[in-house]
């Protein structure tokens, strides 16, 4: 298994169909119960066990989450309400080491919680055509707001199963 990319990259070949959609719906509707189940029992220790050599704590991938999730759910925003928007990525590296990621990671939970209310609602009523709607990446070019959904449903899978191996491979 690798542990930078435990489920691989996110990869969909051809047509996105409301199947797929409505799965990744689900996904990332499920994602703040699954890493907060996931992190229950941890202690503040394992909490700051990063998750791989070199990479980040099991609070900053939470932290991390509600970081990436709150620009997600404003690009999705963005790319629904104004003409091909160019976005602005983060240095999501960079934010992992701020003062913030130090925090309880119930804030970020509570967070995820609240924002995924938000989120659900507003992917749940997109059209057919808002999610033939795209926004540009500066580093990743154009993408659409269907494929938008399907990364971002990997992405939560992705981090969840960061901190899941750590756990299994710790034995906590």
């Amino acid at each position: 298994m690798n542990a930078s990319y435990p489920i691989g990259t996110f990869q969909h070949e051809g047509t996105i169909t409301n199947e797929w959609i409505q799965q990744w719906i689900n996904d990332i509707e499920e994602l703040p119960s699954k890493v907060r189940t996931a992190v229950q029992n941890l202690n503040e220790q394992q909490l700051d066990t990063p998750y791989r050599s070199a990479g980040w704590t099991v609070r900053q991938v939470v932290h991390h989450l509600a970081d990436s999730h709150m620009n997600a759910y404003i690009r999705f925003k963005l790319a629904v309400t104004e003409e091909n928007p160019v976005i602005k990525p983060y240095e999501e590296a960079r934010w992992a080491e701020l003062p913030d990621s130090k925090l309880s990671i119930d804030v970020s939970l509570n967070l995820l919680d609240a924002l995924h209310q938000r989120w659900i609602v507003l992917l749940k009523n997109l059209t057919p055509a808002d999610l033939k709607r795209t926004f540009i990446h500066p580093d990743a070019g154009e993408v659409s707001v269907g494929t938008n959904i399907g990364i971002y449903a990997w992405h939560g899978k992705h981090h969840t199963a960061h901190i899941t191996s750590l756990i299994q491979t710790k034995g906590w």
